[in-house]
């Protein structure tokens, strides 16, 4: 087996041992297979370009353009050209993919499962990550600066991983960069022989070669070194980087409180796979309950309330975190004359769904779970500590059911004004329209209640808006100014307008996040799915606290103090609560199609039946993922055209204005020179340093069959570059670059098609990069050889003068 072969086995095997990183992360080992066969794929096609042989530039060109045939084969051949070409429509739909794929991250917890944009970003990454590998070990002969791509590919994954990478796959990583370490050096040597002379292997042979003092060496130490350097910023890497968050609805969140009394819950945004959670082809079962509450339809389960707007997104503030207590504190701003009754809820959470905070009926009085669970009072919600959540979690939860009156809550007085400051502060960039339609929708209101109110129904009924499921805006600042304008949104976009309006009338507003009350079953246990997820307003009225609104039209129940009849939702002695809840997936829709939507609205329907609908991300499409498919289309089109664009770049430079100095005017006569010559050279005329430059001009005009405007040209410049050369004192000459542009114009016009296609594609000068980067490469080597050296003797003299002083 020759020694190029070895070493793309071993790029092959490296890059596969580095991928093994991502098992942890995905369910399944199926996409490692397909991924094996597409890098075999890619690299038998480099193999077969060396062997032509390419240049090394279009080796990389042909692989990267196989890779995206194979991409295309397996994840957009629908959309492809004749199933297999990659055309417009196949990469949109390779960027949808990748898209999805994001969004799949955010949402589920490791493993997550194999959906077609994971898929893609898994099998891609590897493949891209292995003609990374491919091209600096094998095509450029350079295995040891390959360690980074297998270092980025491991550090990715264990970032990613709950907890950061096992040893195992830790081991396997490295065993991979060192099989490609020890090709390479293995290749070295067999192209130098055994050592130069053949002498002892333990006096100035192998082991002085190994050992740094012979003059072949510096590969070898240069190897080392970056393999020292790869592997210990493996081990550093996964500890910077953030475990795997899954978002609202499935996963581990970013609670941190540790210890007694101690901790905080950092400012997080769960909406940011809202979306994707209720745009689910199944109404995934997340939790099960049974409760004594007379009326279930106003039971929504909180998880946590978003309080802070700072004009991009809502989020919920850095808050302290306590032990929960036995009874949790009394509500804030509950006043004893309001009506209160307290109902029981047994909670029963499926294995599949992970999330760090526990949802709950708002406001909770008392809470028994087991597990490390803290409790953040502001908002009144638990968050797990170190790794809690609510896989499989069963708890019982006290809670009461307020019912203020209309009457109570038009009385009520100005609320704190610590209070009133933190959440009616707005960001400057609110648009203008918002607060000049808050104030026109609740004119002639007498008080806040009455401005809430109209809000809401405004928003419901009155103000012509349309649940959408399509729209996909963001939730900031120009996103509600374009919601009020075009009126079509999703839960989020009502309840954040609705907030961010009541605020600019002076009234406390945050937003909630967490479920609606969710489906009864044959069994008596209501249903909670994915699609229940659910968005809405709390506005704080001083004598009742938080109260909740509900401005999304087919979605969730009307609160009963915002309608002229107020029933009751006091608990019943019948129903107790009960433990026995079931984890059956349900067979019934969640929303009754016969329902008329403003009848739905109007609590008119029983329990909340909608299915529910897409609702928008927070901010859009990640911007982890817009920055992983720009790159990727970045690295598509750059590869290809790395030559053209460096070819444009270095004659843009060459033939640009320079300085004014006689040696300035030199520069650009010789740069200009350079260029021809180039030119010459991308249209088939090798240059030849052995001949003058009347000479080389002379040879260049009868190769390229160049009429009289571009000969004279060539020799003008062939003549300004002897002045520089061999003149006493050179006169500076003028029109050069009009001059280089006659000399390239005459070479196309003589060249044939096929000539000018490769010489602005595949330029042959374009190869002086790579001479460059090596000749950058055998200068640092020396230099660091060198280094090494004078510091061995230097330790060496001051040995001896300790000795001998």
């Amino acid at each position: 087996m020759s020694g190029r072969a070895r070493l793309a086995l071993s790029a092959y095997a490296a890059t596969l041992l580095a991928a093994g990183a991502l098992i942890p992360l995905v369910e399944g080992v199926g996409w490692l297979v397909q991924a094996a066969v597409l890098l075999g794929v890619q690299s038998g096609v480099g193999a077969l370009a060396r062997r032509v042989p390419l240049a090394r530039t279009l080796t990389v060109a042909a692989q990267a353009l196989v890779t995206l045939v194979l991409l295309t084969l397996v994840f957009a051949r629908d959309h492809a050209l004749l199933g297999v070409l990659p055309g417009p429509q196949a990469v949109m739909r390779l960027g949808e993919l990748l898209v999805a794929g994001g969004e799949d991250v955010g949402t589920y917890s490791t493993p997550a499962p194999l959906t077609d944009g994971i898929k893609l970003m898994v099998v891609g990454g590897v493949i891209l990550i292995g003609l990374v590998v491919d091209a600096m070990a094998v095509t450029f002969r350079s295995a040891a600066p390959a360690g980074l791509p297998l270092l980025a590919l491991y550090s990715v994954a264990a970032g990613l991983s709950d907890g950061g990478a096992g040893w195992l796959w830790f081991l396997l990583a490295a065993s991979g960069y060192l099989l490609l370490l020890l090709a390479e050096g293995r290749d070295r040597l067999s192209q130098w022989g055994r050592v130069f002379g053949g002498a002892s292997r333990t006096k100035g042979g192998l082991a002085d070669g190994l050992s740094g003092t012979g003059g072949g060496s510096s590969p070898v130490r240069t190897g080392r070194r970056i393999g020292v350097l790869a592997l210990g910023i493996a081990l550093v890497a996964p500890l910077a980087l953030p475990a795997l968050d899954s978002g609202l609805l499935g996963g581990n969140g970013p609670g941190n409180g540790k210890g007694s009394g101690g901790g905080t819950i950092s400012a997080v945004n769960p909406l940011v796979s809202l979306q994707n959670n209720l745009n689910q082809p199944e109404n995934r079962e997340v939790m099960t309950y049974r409760s004594n509450i007379e009326n279930p339809q106003n039971l929504y389960l909180r998880i946590l309330a978003l309080d802070e707007f700072n004009g991009s997104e809502w989020r919920s503030s850095t808050r302290r975190l306590t032990d929960v207590p036995d009874r949790l504190p009394q509500p804030a701003g509950l006043g004893g004359d309001v009506s209160v009754t307290e109902v029981r809820t047994n909670i029963s959470a499926s294995r599949s769904y992970q999330q760090t905070y526990l949802p709950l009926p708002y406001p909770a009085s008392e809470v028994r779970v087991g597990g490390r669970w803290r409790f953040e009072p502001e908002g009144r919600t638990l968050v797990g500590d170190d790794g809690q959540t609510t896989r499989g979690a069963q708890y019982e939860v006290g809670s009461l059911v307020v019912e203020p009156t209309a009457q109570q809550l038009a009385a009520a007085g100005s609320p704190p004004e610590e209070l009133r400051r933190e959440y009616t502060q707005l960001p400057g960039s609110l648009p203008e329209v918002v607060a000049e339609t808050a104030a026109r929708v609740t004119e002639g209101s007498a008080n806040a209640y009455e401005q809430a109110v109209k809000l809401q129904d405004w928003f419901a009924s009155e103000g012509g808006f349309t649940y959408d499921t399509t729209v996909t805006s963001g939730t900031g600042s120009s996103a509600i100014a374009r919601f009020l304008r075009d009126k079509e949104g999703f839960c989020v976009h009502f309840s954040f307008s609705m907030a961010a309006m009541a605020r600019t009338l002076g009234i406390p507003a945050r937003v909630a996040v967490g479920f609606t009350p969710g489906t009864m079953k044959s069994n008596g246990a209501i249903s909670v799915g994915l699609r229940d997820a659910h968005a809405w307003p709390e506005l704080y009225f001083e004598g009742v606290g938080w109260t909740r609104f509900e401005p999304t039209p087919s979605r969730g129940s009307t609160p009963s103090w915002t309608r002229p009849e107020v029933p009751t939702d006091a608990a019943s002695d019948a129903a107790e609560p009960s433990a026995d809840t079931s984890t059956e997936p349900s067979a019934l829709p969640s929303a009754d199609d016969s329902c008329p939507p403003q009848l739905r609205q109007e609590g008119g329907c029983g329990p909340s039946q909608e299915a529910g609908a897409a609702a928008p991300t927070d901010r859009g499409t990640p911007l982890g993922t817009v920055l992983l498919v720009v790159l990727a289309a970045v690295l598509v089109l750059a590869l290809p055209l790395s030559p053209l664009l460096w070819r444009t770049r270095a004659r843009n430079r060459r033939l640009g204005s320079g300085g004014r100095t006689p040696a300035d005017a030199a520069a650009r006569t010789l740069a200009a020179w350079r260029e021809i010559t180039d030119t010459a050279w991308d249209h088939g005329i090798a240059p030849d340093d052995s001949l003058t430059p009347r000479k080389a001009a002379a040879r260049i005009v009868r190769l390229g069959r160049l009429d009289t405007t571009a000969a004279e040209a060539v020799h003008r410049i062939a003549g300004s570059v002897e002045q520089v050369l061999y003149a006493p004192e050179p006169r500076p000459a003028d029109g050069l670059a009009e001059d280089a542009a006659a000399v390239r114009a005459g070479l196309r016009a003589t060249a044939g098609r096929g000539t000018r296609l490769r010489a602005t594609l595949l330029p042959r000068s374009s190869v002086r990069v790579v001479w460059a980067v090596a000749d950058r490469r055998t200068a640092l080597a020396e230099r660091w050889a060198g280094r090494a050296g004078a510091g061995r003797w230097t330790a060496r003299l001051r040995r001896l003068t300790r000795q001998h002083g």
